[in-house]
């Protein structure tokens, strides 16, 4: 069993679900945070197309984002109570799931920031530290989770097929495998897995992300811009945290020069 290992009760599951016996662990989705969050210390979030990266950008000019439920009608009267705006899905007006739009957010801004998978997946964990990870921070994402505890779950949200179902994304499982790549300890072959994904990416990272379908989807609507965004990795030290709903920089340091 791991360091300070907390026992999981969730229902149908067992230790082997949860990667026992492992400190950096890796599962897929809403039911891979549900089933990892409750034996870890803090949960990193990788949603790089585009929930995460929407947070890395927005938090980088000091804004403030509320995650919310996708396609919420109590949406609106979340963000009035939270004196918050209300952003749209990625349409080209406003702020909204485009990362490009919240290049140059001011400062204190707080933006409530609704989405189907990133969004949701953040608050599935309530009770564990909860922090956005992307290829952009990738490494500082994993100096602070290091730093809240030995045991850590990365997990890559994924999109979703029409039906509703579950469709893990290749830029999804590069972002989640740059965290884990950065982080020691013991790592579940899930985890290893995603960590040899983006080695073997190698210098090819930036166009495999641009040319997988999330990417391409994306750019077949006009928003080359939002991919580029994604795929600069590392330039980023911005390492946004969930306290009390929001994501907010709780820890960041100057890059060397």
């Amino acid at each position: 069993m791991s360091r300070n290992e907390k026992p999981h009760r969730a229902e149908g599951l067992v230790p082997a679900h949860v990667q026992e016996g492992f400190d950096v662990r890796c599962e897929w989705g809403l039911s891979g945070i549900a089933a990892l969050a409750p034996a870890s210390d803090v949960v990193v979030v990788v949603d790089v197309l585009s929930f995460t990266t929407c947070v890395e950008v927005a938090a980088a000019s000091g804004a403030v984002v509320l995650p919310y439920r996708f396609k919420d009608d109590t949406a609106s009267d979340f963000a009035a109570r939270s004196d918050a705006l209300l952003a749209s899905s990625r349409d080209g007006r406003g702020y909204s799931l485009s990362p490009a739009s919240l290049v140059g957010i001011p400062a204190g801004t707080r933006l409530v920031l609704p989405s189907p998978n990133g969004a949701t997946i953040s608050l599935a964990a309530p009770g564990t530290r909860t922090i956005a990870g992307c290829l952009r921070n990738a490494t500082a994402v994993a100096r602070v989770a290091a730093r809240s505890g030995a045991r850590i779950a990365v997990v890559p949200c994924g999109e979703k097929w029409p039906d509703g179902s579950l469709r893990p994304s290749l830029e999804d499982w590069l972002g989640a495998g740059a965290v884990i790549a950065a982080l020691d300890g013991s790592k579940s072959p899930e985890a290893s897995s995603a960590e040899r994904m983006f080695a073997a990416a190698g210098g090819d990272l930036k166009e495999l992300v641009r040319s997988c379908a999330s990417a391409r989807e994306i750019i077949d609507r006009g928003f080359a811009a939002d991919v580029e965004l994604a795929v600069d990795f590392d330039c980023s030290d911005v390492v946004p945290v969930l306290e009390n709903g929001q994501y907010r920089v709780r820890a960041s340091r100057s890059r060397p020069t």
